[in-house]
């Protein structure tokens, strides 16, 4: 599975920003999608899943970001809102597959600043 991540920049707080993942290859055999973060000197966190059993969020996001498939275009998306400087990192997509293998996309660079 290859993985591209697009929708990264520059926004001021309180704003929005919506990252994209499209997914390409074996796709039939991804079975939970996500998205992760790590910001400058900080482990990598999860931030949103999804699978065909619903969606799950990390607490400091919840209420503000919604993730989000399209299985028709074979994209997922993360709908960022009310962005503060704290949500500041490079974000990653991810996919496991039903055998679970991982796989990343190239991170996407979210700054939130005023």
């Amino acid at each position: 599975v290859q993985l591209q991540a697009f929708g990264g920049g520059l926004v001021q707080p309180g704003g929005s920003l919506r990252l994209s993942c499209a997914a390409s290859g074996n796709i039939f055999s991804i079975k939970i999608s996500g998205w992760y973060r790590q910001a400058p000197g900080k482990q990598r966190e999860l931030v949103a899943v999804i699978n065909s059993g619903g969606t799950g969020y990390a607490d400091s996001v919840k209420g503000r970001f919604t993730i989000a498939k399209d299985n028709a275009k074979n994209t997922m998306y993360l709908q960022m809102n009310s962005l503060k400087p704290e949500d500041t990192a490079v974000y990653y997509c991810t996919v496991v597959t039903n055998i679970g293998e991982w796989f990343w996309g190239k991170g996407t660079q979210v700054t939130v600043s005023s």
